[in-house]
């Protein structure tokens, strides 16, 4: 909880905590048995933009860190720019996206 900022929210019950931090209490409880690969399904989707960027860059810190390695399936574009490999997934085929 310390590392995902939500130490201080710990005794709070989930309808007390906003959006994001609901978002990162999800990702702790994915992450607490430091699984080598976590699959993340519109990880941001309901986020508003700028806490939607603060929950990609705990992943991004996760995956510098720890070593984890995040499958993010997300249709935000400002996110999909920040990765380091990007795959498209169209019409049952899957290919890399050129840099």
């Amino acid at each position: 909880l310390e590392r995902m900022g939500l130490l201080e929210r710990a005794s709070h019950y989930p309808t007390q905590l906003s959006g994001g931090e609901q978002q990162r209490a999800a990702i702790a409880r994915a992450l607490i048995n430091g699984p080598d690969l976590v699959f993340c399904d519109e990880p941001t989707g309901n986020l508003d933009e700028e806490t939607a960027g603060q929950v990609f860059e705990l992943l991004v810190k996760f995956n510098r860190e720890d070593g984890q390695t995040f499958l993010i399936v997300t249709h935000e574009e400002s996110l999909i720019r920040k990765a380091r490999r990007v795959y498209h997934l169209h019409e049952g085929r899957l290919s890399a996206k050129e840099s």
